[in-house]
């Protein structure tokens, strides 16, 4: 079975098993078909006009607008360059910018890119045990300068961030718990999404699970060596890729390191904005602790944040 099947059949299921920190819940993918269309969406969705473009690009308004009527193709040396400025993925760029396009869905909110229109069902999360052993050489720690800047970057994208995320944290639970700090690149070696997970100690947990604190307060200080720990504490920042294969790969890094740890007691938390995670999660051996029902009201989010917590042992079969 291929990867591009794989990832076609559990890629939702992946993203709520890694509750990722985006509200994917009302994502609607919309189908490109020339890089004209993308780049007129792109400058509308960041309000700007065809000569603020142009002046970021180094090109003349005027090739902008040859662009965006498809009249003629960026050329290849400038086509790093048009994904760099714009954060689309580069492979979005690459599909679009041909004489025969490659229709590619895109959804500019989560930074997420597929070559076919995907399901709203979640498939078993029986199934997901089966697919963790394929291997890739895409998939390493985040350690470099570009990786936290393309994960800062990242994170401003998402609607329910009210404070930056600390550059030296990242830092830190990387070289802490390796395992879990992840970036993943695709075949260019372009961004393609992470994994952030912080290695925190009992006392930052107990005051996430009371509601004290948010996740952008942790810091340094907060993090541990989960080796030394008796009952290591996972909490889940945020993870995400941009499209279903690089989220198959990162999940697969991720199921191995938990099922590698089968022999030693933890808890895995995190604080999800996923309205379909209930039954999910459930299954996953995670509980809902609490819901923040008044953040929705109060900064007019799709779904309120939910705190979850638990272990994978049960589901992984140990």
């Amino acid at each position: 079975m291929t990867s591009d099947v794989l990832s076609g059949r559990f890629i939702e299921i992946l993203m709520v098993f890694l509750l990722l920190q985006n509200d994917q819940s009302n994502c609607l993918m919309k189908k490109y078909l020339s890089l004209g269309e993308l780049l007129i969406d792109y400058r509308k969705l960041k309000k700007i006009s065809q000569t603020d473009f142009a002046v970021k690009l180094d090109v003349d308004i005027r090739t902008v607008s040859r662009w965006e009527k498809d009249e003629t193709l960026v050329k290849p040396e400038k086509e790093e360059e048009l994904a760099e400025e714009t954060f689309i993925p580069y492979q979005v760029v690459h599909n679009l910018n041909a004489l025969v396009a490659i229709p590619t869905y895109y959804d500019f909110r989560i930074r997420k890119y597929s070559l076919a229109e995907l399901s709203n069902e979640l498939p078993d999360t029986e199934w997901l045990k089966d697919q963790i052993e394929t291997p890739t050489k895409r998939v390493r720690t985040i350690e470099l300068k570009t990786d936290i800047d393309s994960i800062l970057r990242y994170v401003q994208f998402q609607h329910n961030q009210k404070r930056p995320l600390n550059r030296q944290l990242i830092v830190e639970a990387a070289k802490i718990l390796p395992e879990l700090n992840l970036i993943i690149v695709d075949d260019t070696g372009h961004y393609s999404g992470h994994c952030i997970v912080f290695p925190i100690n009992k006392v930052t947990y107990k005051r996430l699970k009371d509601h004290e604190i948010s996740e952008t307060e942790i810091s340094i200080y907060d993090l541990t060596d989960f080796k030394n720990e008796e009952k290591p504490i996972f909490h889940f920042y945020d993870i995400t890729a941009d499209c279903n294969e690089n989220m198959f790969y990162i999940a697969g890094v991720v199921l191995k390191f938990f099922k590698e740890l089968h022999n030693k007691d933890y808890t895995v938390s995190s604080i999800t904005h996923r309205y379909d995670s209930y039954e999910s999660n459930n299954h996953l051996g995670l509980r809902l602790i609490w819901e923040d029902k008044e953040a929705k009201d109060v900064f007019g989010e799709n779904t309120q944040a939910r705190f979850y917590e638990g272990d994978f042992k049960e589901f992984l079969g140990e």
